[in-house]
């Protein structure tokens, strides 16, 4: 099977035709009002919301373009270098960064750097995208900004471009599975950071179960092809591994006869879960949108896949395609209460962040109507609840902070999507 999309080709974007759709755009009463919205709360800071004291790289990945509107290019690209230089000596990248003064009472198992005392540092090891969001992250700011002069500012004894090429081998030495040719990190719960087996659940312990996700690999897929494209050097050591990555993920992850991702490939150690649990039969919604960001599914995969996301959300009774994933895993499978009862948090909680990310790969690939009618729950619900919070209820009741910027970023991107292909009918 010929996959044009595979290899970071994306097809090209058609011009609608509908006018009616154009129109509609056009005469949203959400969509200014979200934008407004979503340009005032991220004036005021950089952490990901209300309830996080941290900034995060998964998160400014993705409102590093909502930012970019607000914050002089100087203040970006000084965030950007933070994580560089609380990078791990093995060449981990950090998962967010803490004022010191206010670390307060001790709750992560905080990392320091003398390259930037002014921060505490953390990573929730389970997880296996902060390397990828950071490379991603950089480009979009050499995109919005035209600025690559980041590449080679000097950080310690590297410059950023090997600083980013250091974070890549971290993944392919320490979490990376030779057998599958894939990115590994412990079971979660789609692009969750948290995992079963006890308590808070974001260390990697003796307690993890390594497995093989959809996410992980897709989001490094991604970071592959943006890093080769502002760093050309980097192409002749990185294509092979993106193109080997990306096709070992169609093969060992895509289930063709269902046309789904499965959810993991478990290693040595096997499920955490019950012996006559059927996981098969979950869908991830997130790792599916990421994938498609990847270039990993054809168009008529993409359709597939929306298709079964609006039958499984009408199944579940939820408000969005923002669904983590569906059916959710059973009460008690997590050892963390905020993964219990179903339908909450990562397990089974509407996350716009992750929703308004399909939403813009469903514009980009020619499915703006498919798109549009998606959207409408969650630009509706920022209205209705005058704030952007962090997931919700199987309900649409508003959980977590209630200025999340990583649903405020994705949201607002989407929405300039949307006006660009309004634009385009005039």
């Amino acid at each position: 099977m010929l996959l044009l999309l595979v290899f970071g080709c994306a097809a090209p974007v058609k011009k609608s035709e509908n006018k009616e759709l154009a129109n509609q755009i056009a005469a949203n009463e959400y969509f200014p009002w979200v934008k407004t919205k979503a340009l005032e709360i991220m004036k005021t800071g950089f952490n990901a919301g209300d309830g996080y004291r941290e900034v995060w790289i998964r998160d400014y990945n993705t409102f590093i373009e909502l930012a970019a509107q607000v914050f002089p290019k100087e203040e970006l690209k000084e965030n950007l270098l933070v994580f560089f230089r609380m990078q791990g000596e093995d060449g981990n990248i950090i998962d967010g960064f803490t004022p010191i003064e206010k670390v307060g009472p001790v709750t992560y198992d905080f990392s320091y750097s003398k390259l930037e005392p002014r921060y505490a540092a953390h990573k929730n090891s389970v997880e296996t995208d902060q390397e990828s969001s950071l490379i991603q992250a950089v480009y979009k700011y050499i995109k919005l900004t035209g600025d690559s002069t980041i590449l080679s500012e000097k950080v310690g004894d590297k410059t950023v471009s090997e600083g980013m090429e250091w974070a890549m081998d971290f993944l392919m030495n320490n979490r990376f599975n030779k057998q599958y040719g894939l990115i590994i990190g412990a079971t979660t719960a789609d692009w969750g950071d948290v995992q079963p087996e006890h308590g808070w659940g974001v260390d990697l312990d003796n307690n993890t179960h390594p497995a093989i996700d959809i996410y992980d690999n897709a989001m490094f897929v991604i970071a592959l092809n943006n890093l080769i494209e502002i760093l050309p050097s980097a192409k002749g050591k990185w294509a092979p591994v993106k193109e080997s990555v990306a096709q070992n993920s169609r093969t060992h992850l895509w289930d063709s006869a269902k046309q789904k991702f499965i959810p993991h490939i478990y290693l040595e150690k096997g499920s955490p879960f019950p012996a006559d649990f059927d996981e098969s039969q979950i869908y991830y919604f997130g790792g599916t949108a990421i994938a498609i960001e990847a270039g990993l599914l054809t168009k008529e995969e993409i359709k597939v896949s929306v298709d079964e996301m609006i039958k499984r959300v009408k199944q579940a009774g939820g408000p969005s395609i923002g669904l983590t994933l569906y059916p959710p895993y059973p009460e008690g499978f997590f050892a963390n209460k905020i993964m219990n009862p179903v339908y909450s948090y990562q397990n089974g909680g509407d996350w716009t962040w992750f929703g308004g990310r399909m939403i813009q790969q469903l514009i980009k690939y020619g499915f703006a109507q498919e798109a549009y009618e998606q959207v409408q729950p969650m630009v509706k619900r920022v209205k209705d609840n005058n704030g952007f919070y962090e997931w919700y209820s199987v309900d649409n009741k508003p959980r977590g902070s209630g200025t999340f910027r990583g649903e405020a970023g994705v949201l607002y991107t989407a929405i300039v999507m949307f006006e660009e292909l309004a634009k385009d009918q005039k």
